[in-house]
């Protein structure tokens, strides 16, 4: 699974998603989430500013990664 690395203790959903590049663009992120399309943990997330932290992982259209955050 592919992981993403954040400077913080969390990322927006919305964010992630661009950082990851499966959205090309915050509008692209936010109708994927708003649509039910994303899932966090497993479950279907409608809420582009939901906080991920370290080990949340996420899955879109088949692809997924996990957060990984540098501070613990």
């Amino acid at each position: 699974m592919k992981e993403i690395t954040i400077r913080d203790e969390h990322i927006k959903l919305g964010q992630a998603l661009k950082l990851a590049g499966l959205a090309g663009s915050g509008v692209d992120a936010k109708i994927a989430i708003q649509d039910g399309q994303v899932r966090v943990n497993g479950r279907v997330e409608t809420q582009r500013g939901k906080k991920l932290i370290d080990g949340d992982e996420v899955s879109f259209e088949g692809d997924s990664f996990v957060i990984r955050s540098k501070i613990l």
